[in-house]
């Protein structure tokens, strides 16, 4: 029987989009109907395959995208949305295949069901792109996000704290802005993608925060503190305002948590 580690490890060695969308349904699916065994007999590879294109260049030469106001710069945004599911994808089948050991079964039910979330995430955003006659690999994107998890490698309880913690619930502050861009522009499928987006993001940054609180009391120490700590070492951007303070919630990411990180 295949394990569970071999083939999240599948999932990130696949580099075509299409074909990476199609794997992580299909370890998600194969674990949910139990023919995955729960073993973790592989490593998982310290980079994903990615594919020829887009290039990946580094944060700041990026270039400028625009607000969205025009039709290419709506593109550009949704080129740029599109990389961060892709990414993603791998972010949460590496998280099961690398930690899973550490937990139980319910650890692997959770970052396997985010995968095939983000998976579906990006194949609508990639349909979205073509149907404005553009596709994914079209433009430029950068490696932030991987760099996250690089940092993070070695304790799951940091890579919960920076990547479900502090990277996707910037998603849940930033999206209603991003949805109400779209909407003024008339361009009501690409908001409705992005409302079913968040919504599912609310409940990923949930299972980040769940499973980082357990670490926590399974080391009796606040979280609270801990994640602070976390932060400091890990990430070097800046958590700042506006918050969504509602989504954060939602997700059990209350205000304790950044509230005193920002800037009065």
């Amino acid at each position: 029987m295949e394990t569970v580690a071999g083939a999240a490890r599948s999932v990130l060695l696949e580099a075509d989009p299409a074909a990476k969308v199609r794997a992580a349904r299909r370890v998600a699916r194969a674990w949910r109907l139990g023919r995955l065994a729960h073993s973790f007999d592989v490593a998982m590879p310290d980079r994903p395959a990615r594919p020829a294109m887009p290039p990946l260049l580094p944060p700041n030469q990026m270039p400028k995208r625009g607000r969205g106001g025009s039709a290419r710069g709506r593109v550009a945004l949704i080129h740029a949305l599109a990389h961060i599911e892709f990414v993603a994808i791998d972010l949460a089948f590496d998280m099961a295949g690398r930690f899973g050991d550490q937990f139980p079964r319910a650890f692997i039910d959770d970052w396997l069901s985010v995968g095939a979330d983000e998976a579906m995430h990006f194949a609508l955003l990639d349909r979205r792109l073509r149907g404005l006659g553009s596709a994914y690999g079209a433009m430029p994107a950068h490696d932030g996000l991987w760099e996250a998890a690089e940092a993070t490698a070695h304790d799951v309880s940091a890579r919960l704290a920076i990547v479900p913690m502090v990277l996707e619930a910037r998603g849940l502050d930033v999206t209603p802005v991003t949805i109400e861009r779209f909407e003024a522009a008339g361009d009501a499928p690409t908001a409705r993608i992005l409302r079913r987006i968040l919504s599912d993001e609310i409940r990923h940054v949930g299972r980040g925060t769940h499973w980082f609180e357990s670490c926590c009391a399974a080391r009796r120490i606040a979280p609270e503190a801990e994640w602070r700590s976390l932060l400091s070492r890990h990430f070097r951007g800046a958590v700042k305002p506006p918050f969504n303070d509602s989504a954060r919630e939602s997700a059990g990411l209350t205000r304790g948590y950044y509230e005193t990180l920002a800037p009065n």
